[in-house]
């Protein structure tokens, strides 16, 4: 976000070097005949490439990010400890990270605007534009989502230190965040092939629909966007690069992380591990992360895929109620050998978007859409249903229908994103955007809600660096 102050931290650096090397004031004034601005470093589309893999790595940090944030999405209704006490400074962290990564995506930008790549075929810059444009989108819809309004930085924003900005309101944000995503989906390829792990088109148009689905729903509440998310997801589900896995027991595996359901996530390997896969553990782990125990035991139904997604057993087979412990852990970023686990390592990678998600906000998109739920959106909501249920008749869960009425089927749908997604950074920004903290939270917690925490507030840092930036009411 603040362009220069690298800059300036490299000036820092050389006058404390010469300082303590000894070197007279003269020296201090010496031209440096190397320097690499970071207008005039992207030249290649390696280098292009260098600041996209960086972004994804500062935001799903092992030890932090997106990789170990359980405070993320603690004060869910689906998290242990969740007791919406959301403190000043609250996720500081992950402002900072989306905008540094956003600072480094502008200047790639700019250079490519400016023409720094036009030697290169019009595939390749297309493909590139695409990637850094698909990644600003999902940072500036990250950061919309917890906070509101928040200052816009473009490739074509002046310096930030010469004109701080003012928070942009939410809907000028989303005006980026949908052309972002549109100009993704024109750009980037259907596959990459054996370059696994880049977005494809059906990741930026699975984000362009949830984005849309947000706008429809608070705060702008502008239906007008059902349809259109309707639309964007139908693209996906009628394409035919992507499915739900058939097995519940496989939608995490090594052999399923890129594909058919996985279309897009955080990557991690040998070289950038994830975080210990102990600290989703409640039985054989430190359980950091952990679910609610009311959750798993009063709303989340008997069925193959709780026990698929919850660490309802050991990995001896031993029920849950008998190890003595008191967390039920994470079961979908447990699936690796018990070898890596004992080690505390792991690559499982994390979703981001899912095409279980792609149908759920297609069937949710397109229920509100039409006063009612049609055929297709009972049918989209139902493959992922009758999956999680093994295929069976389930009369504690069954398949929805449409002789529910739209809001029922709502509730439902909501529901149902719940327990498919639970642990994927998604049941807090369902709980914002269609405002039921107060509805789907522990009773014994109301004691701590207030409206103002649909918004996390704005770091203490920006508030006392930028006049201009007015904080979230109640912090």
């Amino acid at each position: 976000m603040k362009k220069n102050i690298y800059n300036r931290i490299i000036i820092f650096m050389i006058a404390g070097l010469a300082i303590m090397s000894g070197c007279d004031v003269l020296d201090l004034e010496e031209q440096p005949k190397d320097f690499i601005a970071p207008d005039n470093f992207f030249n290649t589309p390696t280098q292009i490439e260098s600041v996209m893999a960086g972004t994804m790595r500062r935001s799903y940090n092992n030890w932090g990010g997106y990789s170990y944030n359980p405070g993320l999405h603690r004060h869910s209704d689906q998290n242990n400890g969740g007791n919406l006490v959301i403190t000043q400074n609250y996720q500081a962290g992950v402002w900072a990270l989306h905008y540094r990564n956003i600072s480094d995506i502008n200047h790639a930008i700019k250079a490519m605007v400016d023409g720094n790549l036009d030697s290169y075929s019009a595939t390749v810059r297309n493909q590139l534009m695409g990637q850094l444009k698909f990644l600003r989108a999902w940072n500036y819809f990250q950061l919309v989502r917890h906070w509101g309004d928040v200052p816009l930085v473009t490739e074509e924003t002046e310096d930030y230190f010469a004109n701080l900005p003012s928070r942009t309101p939410v809907r000028e944000v989303y005006d980026l965040i949908v052309a972002d995503f549109q100009e993704a989906v024109e750009k980037l390829p259907e596959d990459w092939g054996s370059l696994v792990g880049r977005p494809a088109k059906d990741a930026a148009r699975g984000l362009l629909a949830k984005a849309y689905l947000t706008m429809a729903t608070a705060p702008l509440n502008d239906a007008s966007y059902y349809p259109l998310a309707a639309a964007m997801a139908k693209q996906v589900m009628d394409g035919g690069r992507a499915a739900l896995v058939e097995d519940i027991n496989e939608v995490f595996s090594f052999a399923t992380e890129y594909g058919p359901e996985m279309l897009w996530s955080f990557n991690a390997n040998e070289q950038h591990r994830s975080t210990d896969p102990r600290v989703w553990s409640g039985i054989h782990g430190w359980g950091d992360y952990s679910y609610d125990r009311f959750w798993v035991d009063s709303i989340y139904p008997e069925q193959p895929r709780k026990h698929a997604y919850v660490e309802t057993y050991s990995r001896d087979g031993v029920p849950f109620e008998e190890t003595g412990r008191w967390s039920m852990g994470v079961k979908k970023y447990l699936y690796d050998t018990w070898e890596n686990f004992a080690r505390g390592v792991t690559t499982v990678n994390m979703p981001i978007i899912r095409y279980a998600d792609v149908l759920l906000i297609y069937a949710e998109a397109e229920n509100m859409a039409n006063g009612g739920p049609t055929q297709a959106a009972v049918d989209a909501v139902n493959k992922v249903i009758d999956r999680a249920n093994g295929y069976e008749h389930n009369p504690e869960y069954p398949l929805l229908t449409t002789a529910m009425s739209r809001d029922d089927f709502d509730m439902a749908v909501i529901h149902e994103r719940s327990l498919e997604l639970c642990m994927e950074y998604d049941r807090w920004p369902d709980m914002l955007r269609k405002r039921i903290i107060a509805d789907v939270v522990r009773e014994h917690y109301l004691v701590n809600y207030s409206d103002h925490i649909y918004l996390f507030p704005i770091p203490d840092s920006e508030v006392r660096l930028n006049p201009n930036i007015v904080q979230n009411p109640g912090y």
